[in-house]
C-alpha cells in the first residue's frame, strides 16, 4: 500500500528506491488512484495486485483530530498521536469510535453517514472523511 502526503510518499519496503519527487509532483491533485498489476521499471519488485495513493488532510484537520481523539480517550496529554494512530491501538472500542465520530461531527458542523463512520479505524482516515464532507457542504451553499 502505498500514501502520498503533501511533502513525502511511503511504500511498503519493496519499494523505498522509488523517485518521491517525481511521483508526488506528478500526482499531487489526485485523491485516490488504485492501480492494477504493474510492471514497470521503476518497481520491479512490486508483489501486490492492487495499490493506493491517497493524498492527505490538511494539519490543522489532523491535530484537531488528534486533540478530539485524545480528549474523547482521556489519554495524557503527552501520548503521541499521528495520522497513522489506530483507535483500537489506543484503547478505544466501538462506542468509543462512534463517540469520536459524533464529536467531530459537532466540531466540524458535518453529518457522518454510518457506513462511512464504519470505516474510520484511524486519525488520517477520519481528516480525509472531515475534509471530504467540508468540501460537500461548502460546493452545496
Amino acid at each position: 500500500m502505498a500514501s502520498v502526503s503533501a511533502t513525502s510518499i511511503r511504500f511498503g519496503s519493496s519499494l523505498q528506491q522509488a523517485n518521491r519527487s517525481q511521483v508526488a509532483g506528478r500526482i499531487s491533485s489526485l485523491r485516490l488512484v488504485s492501480v492494477g498489476r504493474v510492471k514497470n521499471v521503476s518497481f520491479p519488485s512490486l508483489r501486490t495486485s492492487r495499490f493506493q495513493i491517497c493524498c492527505a488532510a490538511k494539519k490543522e484537520t489532523v491535530d484537531k483530530v488528534c486533540e478530539i481523539v485524545r480528549k474523547q480517550l482521556a489519554l495524557p496529554a503527552e501520548s503521541v498521536l499521528n495520522p497513522e494512530s489506530k483507535f483500537s491501538a489506543l484503547g478505544a472500542d466501538s462506542l468509543d469510535t462512534v463517540e469520536i465520530v459524533m464529536c467531530l461531527e459537532e466540531e466540524f458542523g458535518i453529518s457522518v453517514e454510518e457506513e462511512s463512520s464504519q470505516n474510520i479505524t484511524n486519525v488520517q482516515e477520519a481528516a480525509d472523511m472531515i475534509e471530504k464532507l467540508v468540501q460537500k457542504k461548502s460546493e452545496a451553499a
